[in-house]
């Protein structure tokens, strides 16, 4: 629904703008832009209107504007996120459009690689969702629709009916960033950065910058990019709350007063809490957070630099920058490690929010099998790592002989390194994980290698399957004495067998895809 004047905005409003220029959002492409460049839409600053201010092709506007429509169809454009995430709501600014605005609007959204071409995008193949059902508009409004998709997407198609022009778009959400490419052993990452999932859930004031700039990437431009407190005129001091991008051990940090000269804080303290699934409202009276760093004095348009200070280094989930007694901070790094435990939790929420065709590929990789991976996806969200694993041996459990026979065929056959089902779409994380767990056939001596040959080849013959077994943690030479006991099982026997080793793989290469390795 359209917002009307005077009433409340829905909470999703002060949710980061996803599709936000300084994190990297882009209108990539537009099916007209006559009056009005698409590029105007996700700029930062409000829209204004020059009144006397015309181009050689009409009124100039601030916003995108296609020409008047003499056919049937629709105006587009693509939108690039800054950040992919779960959208929970959109504003579809008019501001300005009187007679010259669109009647109905419809967003779509797809999740893609970040080097996709425009040229992709537009394939007839690609598999958009619609996030927010065609709807109608109001004129020089701003049109607030929530918005219900727990996916995370990379990319949005605005629609607008038929024609017309749109000064704005804002895309609200929650960052979700691949953990794969975060969580690497002994590096440090900044915990407060927003590009890896941070956010700042509240604050005591944001009168003249608002609290989601703390954590932006990079230095600010201008004191307007910093957060910046009202002057205050009583007694108590100003903060601001910050969820860290995983639970982590704090090792640095910094304090960032950039551009801000005669309005900085006099002093900061810092303090964090592991408060992990507790809302914010909880967090403001919470009487359990640990000093990190003391109430310090600060300088004007200085990054200060704490290290020596850190007097508790975690692990903590949450951070509060308490400044007094008010004034600016341009920004927040907050540098440290996630903890196993941390990482973990960040990697399942990814894997929770993938479309259900990326989920499928990922799962894939842990079990070859078709409808293993589809009825997985389609049994999230999973609350933990026991739920994951729990639920996947049950699904196992339900599969028939075939579906058994396609997992097997995704496996190499012992002491080789390719897989008979293997192609092109058979991931990196299948194939890494299957040189991990026959790393005791790599070193076996010749005349082993040469019996599992010559007894791989007999199962095959024998069962019309390949030989499997769980080989984490396996010698060669016990692999082959496995081998020599189970080929002269029934076929019944041995398919059971066969499934129940699947299984264990199957665990363990979850566990591998949530812990990381």
């Amino acid at each position: 629904m359209a917002e009307a004047r005077g009433v409340t905005a829905p909470a999703f409003v002060e949710a980061l703008d996803l599709a936000s220029e300084r994190l990297g959002g882009a209108v990539l492409a537009a099916n007209d832009e006559f009056f009005a460049p698409k590029e105007n839409l996700l700029k930062a600053g409000k829209p204004v209107f020059l009144e006397h201010e015309y181009t050689d092709r009409g009124k100039w506007m601030d916003g995108w504007e296609t020409r008047r429509r003499r056919t049937p169809g629709f105006d587009w454009c693509l939108v690039r996120l800054g950040l992919p995430g779960i959208v929970r709501g959109v504003v579809v600014d008019t501001a300005f459009f009187r007679g010259n605005y669109p009647e109905h609007c419809a967003i779509e959204a797809c999740a893609a690689r970040p080097d996709v071409r425009v040229e992709e995008l537009l394939d007839p193949g690609v598999q958009w969702v619609e996030i927010l059902p065609r709807s109608p508009l109001r004129g020089d409004a701003q049109n607030v629709f929530e918005v219900s998709c727990p996916v995370r997407v990379t990319h949005l198609r605005l629609n607008i009916y038929p024609d017309g022009g749109v000064a704005r778009l804002r895309v609200h959400g929650d960052a979700v960033p691949d953990w794969r490419r975060l969580d690497r052993p002994g590096v440090e990452i900044d915990l407060a950065a927003v590009e890896n999932g941070a956010s700042v859930l509240s604050c005591s004031d944001m009168f003249f910058g608002v609290r989601h700039n703390l954590i932006m990437p990079g230095r600010a431009a201008n004191m307007g990019e910093g957060w910046e407190t009202r002057r205050r005129r009583g007694p108590g001091y100003d903060w601001a709350l910050v969820a860290l991008a995983a639970q982590g051990e704090i090792s640095r940090i910094e304090v960032d007063t950039n551009h801000f000269k005669g309005n900085y804080p006099d002093s900061c303290m810092i303090e964090g809490i592991d408060a992990a699934g507790r809302s914010a409202a909880e967090l403001a009276g919470a009487g359990d957070f640990r000093e990190i760093v003391p109430q310090t004095k600060l300088q004007a348009h200085t990054r200060h630099l704490f290290e020596e200070e850190i007097r508790a280094s975690g692990p903590f989930t949450h951070v509060r920058l308490n400044i007094y007694p008010d004034g600016g901070v341009s920004r927040l790094r907050i540098f440290g490690k996630a903890t196993r435990a941390g990482a973990a939790e960040q990697r399942l929420r990814w894997l929770n929010a993938l479309t259900q065709r990326e989920a499928e590929a990922e799962l894939r990789a842990a079990c070859g099998s078709t409808a293993w991976a589809s009825q997985m996806a389609g049994a999230r969200p999973f609350s933990d790592e026991a739920h994951l694993v729990a639920t996947a041996g049950q699904i196992w459990g339900r599969l028939g002989r075939e579906d058994w026979l396609e997992a097997f065929r995704a496996h190499p056959r012992i002491g080789e390194t390719k897989a008979q089902g293997e192609d092109q779409e058979t991931s990196a994380a299948a194939r890494r994980w299957s040189s991990q767990e026959q790393a005791g056939a790599s070193g076996a001596d010749q005349e082993t290698r040469e019996a599992l040959a010559r007894l791989n080849r007999a199962y095959d013959e024998k069962f019309g399957h390949i030989f499997i077994v769980c080989a984490t943690g396996k010698s060669a030479g016990e692999m082959l004495e496995d081998l020599r006991e189970r080929i002269e099982h029934s076929a019944e026997e041995e398919i059971g067998i066969a499934a129940e080793e699947q299984r264990k793989i199957t665990e363990i290469r979850l566990r591998k895809l949530i812990r990381g390795g």
